[in-house]
């Protein structure tokens, strides 16, 4: 730089390039002498691709003057010739002038007078440091297609904080921010984020950076985002699908971790009602499905289309295994979907045999427990049985076993983790089923375990009043003896007082007996 003026804030021009627009930037030239007005004059080397207004000038002492420099693209051309770089340099020249008048500078060049410049007597001082960087939504797009990340970080310093060139889109409507995370590239996603680049921005189908990262399973990406507080759920506004949607339908495990990890909602919903879960199982991704059930995903989740729950998707694209790992994770295979079919029928529609084992209405368990198969309730349970499934009736496999009297099995279901007071579609307990089939040392077993004595079904009927009313004295005795054991532990021994059962009441609660099913059945 000479010694008469200083360009501010560099030597280096930039000039913003945007579609349809003007291209043009400005630079101020300051005048460092104290006593002495300074003329100055900017020309272009290649001056069919500038215009410089004012071209020259006269400068008040320690005053500045700001320059607009116009480029002209070449026809037909939406960038120009090279960049972010420009080739092209400008020449200032200034020279003290005394005792000259002071105006503003003008756009004509005869302002100032040629020969100020040229005369030998004076002391002209010529820069050609000045260079031009092109810069805009163009020229940033284009960079970052490219990869280079010095000339992105020398574009993005020299642009205006007003332009918002680190939100620019390219020509297919995405934020440099979503071509840097299609691109692998979390070295750029970093340096955008360092320019303040919108992390919940859109691209064209409405995704965020966020969510496209999960898609891609870039995990370096996807933790760089939510380090700087990306939102993890879906908006109504953005894609069908949330971060954690399309982490499990493309199945990358380690994004769904670090999303779990941020708090994201393992049960959030897409615009069709289904869960992370829905899509993981669809998919067939086992792993994914693992750690989803291990964060307390719901698998009763019904979609918003067809009213199906994730056993539902399992059982429709006959996947075995997913079948059983839902089940084991305590999957409900009686729920129906909107058009009234549970898992089982929309396995038995598709043709999938293979899952009927799981679905069927002889579930396994359940037909080991009835025949009292203690060795085969064991083999199954260790090969992945749900201890508390049910069968087509609403049954557990301890209801069966209570039912038909198999001592042994209930004590084996018991200790795998049977549920004592799980309850049927009636309200009947297991200990309900033991008294109406007149097992005494089955209900003795369930009481010791700890069954609700009081536990009435769905007409009001307790385990005593359906003992006495069926004439099971035996059995009577067992549960008042053990209930005063139960309610003494809990209440400081505070005995019940027994009422006698009337001929009506008896009556009435035999009648009470009627099921949706035969005995044959059970």
């Amino acid at each position: 730089m000479d010694r008469l003026i200083k360009v501010d804030p560099t030597n280096t021009v930039p000039i913003r390039i945007e579609a349809g627009q003007k291209c043009h930037g400005k630079i101020t030239l300051r005048n460092v002498m104290y006593t002495m007005p300074v003329a100055f004059r900017l020309q272009p080397l290649i001056k069919t691709r500038y215009t410089v207004k004012p071209q020259s000038g006269i400068i008040s002492p320690l005053a500045t003057v700001t320059i607009e420099i116009l480029y002209h693209l070449p026809q037909a051309s939406t960038l120009p010739h090279s960049f972010p770089h420009s080739e092209d340099s400008f020449l200032l020249h200034s020279v003290v002038v005394p005792g000259a008048t002071i105006k503003e500078p003008s756009s004509m060049f005869e302002s100032v007078p040629s020969d100020w410049f040229t005369a030998k007597k004076k002391q002209v001082f010529i820069d050609s440091g000045i260079k031009i960087i092109f810069v805009g939504s163009l020229i940033l797009a284009h960079l970052v297609h490219d990869g280079s990340i010095d000339e992105i970080r020398e574009a993005l310093e020299h642009s205006e904080a007003s332009w918002k060139s680190v939100d620019s889109v390219d020509s297919n409507g995405d934020t440099l921010l979503h071509v840097a995370i299609s691109k692998s590239r979390p070295d750029l996603v970093q340096l955008l984020l360092e320019f303040n680049a919108d992390i919940e921005a859109k691209d064209r189908s409405g995704m965020t950076p966020l969510e496209k990262a999960c898609s891609l399973g870039e995990e370096l990406i996807v933790e760089l985002l939510l380090a700087h507080k990306a939102t993890t759920e879906r908006t109504e506004t953005s894609s069908s699908l949330g971060a954690i949607h399309l982490s499990a339908r493309e199945g990358h495990v380690e994004v769904l971790r670090l999303l779990l990890l941020k708090g994201a909602n393992v049960d959030s919903l897409t615009k069709d009602g289904e869960t992370a879960l829905h899509l993981a199982v669809k998919h067939g991704e086992r792993e994914f499905v693992r750690m989803l059930l291990a964060n307390d995903a719901r698998t009763d989740v019904r979609d918003s289309r067809e009213g199906d729950t994730c056993l539902h998707v399992a059982a429709g694209v006959g996947d075995e295994e997913m079948v059983k790992l839902l089940l084991k994770k305590g999957a409900n295979k009686e729920v129906r979907n909107f058009a009234g079919r549970t898992a089982y029928d929309v396995a038995a529609e598709n043709g999938h045999a293979g899952v009927f084992d799981a679905l069927g209405l002889g579930d396994g368990l359940c037909a080991a427990a009835r025949r009292g198969e203690v060795r085969s309730i064991q083999r199954l349970i260790e090969g992945g049985a749900v201890v508390n499934g049910r069968d087509q009736h609403g049954w557990t496999a301890l209801h069966r076993a209570c039912f038909k009297g198999r001592v042994e099995a209930v004590r084996v279901l018991l200790e795998r983790g049977s549920e004592v007071d799980a309850r049927d579609e009636e309200g009947y307990s297991a200990l309900h089923c033991a008294v109406e089939s007149g097992h005494a040392d089955v209900a003795e077993v369930l009481v010791k375990k700890g069954a609700d004595v009081e536990a009435r079904t769905n007409k009001g009927v307790t385990a005593v009043q359906m003992a006495e009313a069926l004439g099971y004295v035996g059995i009577t005795r067992v549960l008042e003896s053990m209930g005063h054991v139960a309610e003494g532990e809990q209440h400081g021994k505070v005995k019940r007082k027994k009422k006698k059962m009337g001929k009506a009441r008896e009556r009435e609660i035999r009648g009470s007996f009627d099921r949706s099913m035969p005995l044959a059945v059970l």
